[in-house]
């Protein structure tokens, strides 16, 4: 479990509520976006050697291919770089699992001393929520060297997707042991499939240098900000049916996936705890 903030994760997270989140994030998303040739590939190179980014599995290994740090940053892997595991629901991503468990109550556990409601989570909709209300939870972070593309965790049928606008914290260890209730602050992007074993959502969560959040049927959903939710729904004869492991959207550098799933028919594997490295692909629930 992520232990308790001291003073030192104070003294560092207070100065998140004092900068402009969102322009600095638009800028973020400018700047990745530049082709600057030799300075792109300079900085690039350097954050290969910083992160020790493995880039024999990415599908162009060669940093020359990538003309911006933003195509660099979302590069595809390799078709054998991510088999996926025979079980009910796999690791949507590269990341980190922070929390993982039941959802007691109506409340997801954030970390030590810090829980949040799976209906702020869903953007104050309570009926939405009362899918989840006995259910369980996966959150997963994504640190800037991991792979930022999201796949589906299981054959899932798109039923609706909302954008819930809000602050732009980091999502890393210390602010999320420091800042309560982050995941249900910051912007989001939810999106509600219907599974073989229920309704299961999977919800984005945009953090400070997160210029974009983007899913593979509608494109980019932000930017531009908004201060109004926005609702898509997806009647069954046209909505989007994904398979397995197949890409669901991707991030502009790092942030968070958070897994709901209704009910109690799947299990959490047994060996998964707060802090576990993951692969996309990985066995994450049977």
């Amino acid at each position: 479990m992520t232990n308790s903030p001291d003073w030192q994760d104070w003294l560092k997270t207070v100065p998140q509520y004092l900068i402009p989140q969102h322009l600095l994030s638009r800028l973020m998303f400018r700047l990745t976006r530049l082709e600057l040739g030799g300075a792109t590939q300079f900085m690039i190179r350097q954050f290969v050697r910083s992160y020790a980014v493995d880039m024999s599995l990415a599908q162009h290994p060669e940093l020359s291919h990538y003309r911006s740090f933003n195509q660099f940053f979302t590069r595809a892997l390799r078709a054998d770089a991510r088999p996926l595991a025979n079980t009910a629901l796999i690791s949507p991503v590269d990341g980190a699992i922070s929390q993982l468990g039941q959802i007691q109550q109506h409340n997801i556990l954030q970390a030590k001393g810090h829980e949040y409601s799976v209906t702020s989570l869903l953007g104050g909709d309570p009926a939405l929520a009362a899918a989840f209300a006995d259910g369980s939870f996966c959150t997963i972070y994504l640190s800037p060297k991991d792979y930022h593309r999201i796949h589906s965790p299981c054959e899932a049928r798109l039923i609706q997707m909302r954008y819930i606008p809000g602050n732009l914290f980091s999502v890393n260890q210390r602010t999320v042991r420091t800042v309560p209730k982050v995941f249900a602050r910051n912007e989001r992007v939810v999106c509600i499939f219907e599974t073989a074993f229920g309704k299961m959502a999977v919800i984005l969560v945009g953090a400070v240098f997160v210029g974009s959040m983007e899913t593979v049927w509608a494109g980019q959903i932000t930017p531009p900000y908004t201060t109004d939710i926005k609702d898509w729904q997806y009647p069954a004869a046209t909505a989007p049916t994904l398979q397995q492991g197949q890409e669901l959207g991707r991030f502009n550098m790092g942030s968070t996936v958070i897994i709901l799933l209704e009910g109690q028919k799947l299990a959490w594997m047994p060996h998964l705890t707060a802090q576990t490295s993951v692969n996309m692909g990985q066995a994450l629930a049977q």
